[in-house]
Formats: structure tokens, C-alpha cells, sequence
């Protein structure tokens, strides 16, 4: 039995790109990256360096896997991204003790001061996306975001 793909109740020119939430996701994304773009190129970081970094100051030790995910990043993308963190000081990796096979990422104490500096530019455009936005609306939205994410989650994490 195949399954048929379903059709939607209206096309996207019926509901308009302002109205469709992915076309919105992506455009908010790309301005968050771009209001930091002149702030992670000055510390020598790419938008994968930084996903990962921030990462790794909240999640200790990841493997790499998981760090894909969480960075919402391409394996090899994010691989490449290790190597240059790594030959920067800013990682380090080690063998999972547990899986010979797997390998655990950690932030080292200058990668951690690279983040520490790019942090507030991240939570003053975080801030900038909210502006004029009631509190108890952010917490709304954050909340739906997390049920989102659930909802089309393919991982654990």
C-alpha cells in the first residue's frame, strides 16, 4: 500500500509567503545570522563555528553526531567546522570511553572566552527579534516552537 501525499487546503500563492511559517522561520533566521555576521567574522567564526560553540557552553561533550543535530548543521559541514575549532584551540575531541567508535566534542577554556564574547550580540538579536513583544506572548511563542520541533523531531534530542 503506498501512501499518497496529501493536498493542501490551499496553495501557497492562496496563502501568501507572509503567511506561510517556514518561508517566515527561514527569513527570521537569515537576519539573525546576518545581524552577526561582522561580530563572528571578527572572532574568526563561521555560522557553524558559532552553532557549535554555542552548543558546547551549555551541552558537555557531545558526540559528534549529536552535535549535528543540535546544530541543526550537515555532518560534513559541521566536520569542517571541527577541524578549523580544533586547529584554532578553540575544541578539542576525545575518544568516547564508552564507544571506541565515537567521539566526544569539548569547548577548551579559549573557545569558551570566544563564545562568552560573541554571546550578548547574540542575546541583543534574539532581543531585537521580540521587540515590542508583550512578554507573555514570548513565552506563547517559544512554547508552540517547542511543540513544533517536537512534532517534526526525527532524534531523541
Amino acid at each position: 500500500m503506498t501512501e499518497e501525499t496529501p493536498t493542501p487546503a490551499l496553495k501557497l500563492g492562496e496563502i501568501g509567503l507572509t503567511n506561510y511559517v517556514p518561508y517566515l522561520m527561514n527569513r527570521i533566521m537569515g537576519r539573525y545570522n546576518a545581524a552577526l555576521r561582522t561580530e563572528m567574522a571578527g572572532l574568526g567564526l563561521t555560522t557553524a563555528k558559532m552553532r557549535a560553540l554555542a552548543v558546547l557552553s551549555v551541552i558537555e561533550g557531545p558526540t559528534i553526531r549529536e552535535l549535528a543535530v543540535y546544530t541543526v548543521t550537515e555532518q560534513s559541514t559541521l566536520s569542517r567546522a571541527l577541524d578549523q575549532l580544533q586547529a584554532e584551540d578553540l575544541i578539542r575531541r576525545e575518544a568516547d570511553a564508552s564507544d571506541s567508535r565515537a567521539v566526544r566534542v569539548f569547548a577548551t577554556d579559549p573557545g569558551r572566552a570566544a563564545f562568552d564574547r560573541l554571546w550578548p550580540h547574540m542575546a541583543l538579536a534574539q532581543d531585537r527579534m521580540f521587540r515590542g513583544i508583550p512578554e507573555d506572548e514570548r513565552r506563547a511563542f517559544t512554547g508552540t516552537l517547542q511543540k513544533m520541533l517536537a512534532n517534526i523531531r526525527r532524534h531523541e534530542i
